[in-house]
């Protein structure tokens, strides 16, 4: 199929970069391990690192469909629309986490990053997954969009994971000498 193929170096690039991602998440999850755990802190996993790691595994999975030689829209569109929905409903899941988990008391840019931009982007999935039958250009472009805001949501999320992290291993660095008093 023309338009898919057409696709193809954009989901190089992009699934790419959900890979290298994934595997740098992992690295830096290893690095803290030996951080002191704070009360609540695997609750916390479950809402501010695992979805980034999910996300990065959505835009891999949709590279690596885009790469299937089909014959049809329609076969990737039935599953884009499947990831679509199936995101939403991993998002309502991360919602109950957020809102139960008890290490950090999120702010709106954590609704927005972990909550709403990846449900655009997942609704726009499952929105192309409808039209592409009829809209097959635009269809592909809504994917391609939704691709890169979940892409750009997981850098987003994993660089906030990190920072978060190193400033709060210095606050407890720089508690330990008082206590000590």
């Amino acid at each position: 199929m023309t338009a898919l193929t057409d696709w193809e170096n954009f989901y190089i690039i992009v699934g790419g970069s959900a890979g290298a991602l994934i595997g740098l998440q992992f690295v830096v999850i290893t690095l803290m391990a030996d951080m002191p755990v704070i009360q609540g802190a695997e609750q916390a996993t479950g809402v501010f690192t695992t979805p980034s790691v999910i996300h990065f595994s959505v835009v891999l999975l949709l590279a690596a469909m885009i790469s299937i030689p089909w014959t049809a829209i329609t076969p990737v569109a039935v599953l884009w629309g499947l990831i679509g929905l199936g995101g939403i409903g991993y998002l309502i899941i991360v919602i109950r986490r957020m809102r139960t988990q008890i290490a950090y008391e999120p702010v709106f840019e954590d609704w927005l990053f972990h909550v709403l931009l990846p449900l655009a982007a997942y609704v726009m999935m499952a929105l192309a997954a409808a039209a592409a039958s009829h809209y097959e250009h635009c269809a592909l472009f809504g994917v391609g969009a939704a691709s890169l805001v979940l892409l750009f949501t997981g850098i987003h999320n994993a660089w906030d994971l990190v920072t978060h992290m190193v400033f709060f291993r210095r606050r407890l660095e720089q508690e330990k000498p008082e206590e000590k008093k």
